[in-house]
């Protein structure tokens, strides 16, 4: 833990944070993205607008909450299954969308095969169950609704339903005994 500093018990305190303001992937084509977000999945395109030469296309997936996308022209894109190892360096394996419970599940499950994609039927990960699709672009897709809401809790490692992990990192018990003691240092790129 050499390379940590502040703890974060001396930071002011953190934002009152309302979910994904946008989450910003990548798209080769805009027009089959509007087609299946706004088309196959329903979430309406609540604005557009160009960042230089590219377009940037926001969806909402609940108030405030946006997943949005940058045409990139020829981007090199490529698929991969939710939780499935690659070859090659990446930052994102999936994205998750929360509906209200199984009855939304299966009624998205229902859009999604009548828009004819391909889907998953219901997965029960205990905590939470899960549909998997992907989009036009290749992006590996869930949509889950908890089981167990962990959200909105006091943390308690104790608990076997919500934390699950025998050997938790170090600061879970940091987290515990009121804060954590060093925090990583990052640069921009």
């Amino acid at each position: 833990m050499s390379d940590l500093s502040p703890k974060s018990s001396d930071l002011p305190p953190p934002p009152d944070w309302r979910g994904i303001n946008h989450l910003a992937l990548v798209t080769d084509d805009m027009d089959a993205t509007v087609r299946f977000y706004a088309g196959t999945l329903g979430m309406p395109l609540v604005a557009t607008m160009m960042a230089g030469p590219m377009r940037h296309y926001f969806f909402e997936i609940a108030p405030q909450n946006t997943v949005a996308f940058f045409e990139i022209e020829n981007a090199a894109m490529f698929r991969k299954g939710a939780g499935t190892p690659v070859e090659f360096p990446f930052q994102l394996d999936h994205l998750s969308f929360n509906v209200a419970d199984d009855h939304a599940l299966e009624a998205l499950r229902t859009r999604v095969i009548a828009a004819g994609s391909e889907v998953t039927e219901i997965v029960d990960h205990g905590l939470f169950r899960s549909i998997y699709f992907t989009d036009n672009n290749g992006i590996a897709l869930e949509a889950s609704a908890w089981v167990v809401d962990g959200t909105g809790r006091r943390l308690d490692p104790a608990d076997p339903e919500l934390f699950a992990d025998p050997e938790p990192v170090p600061a879970v018990a940091e987290l515990t005994g009121g804060g954590l003691e060093g925090l990583p240092r990052t640069e921009l790129v």
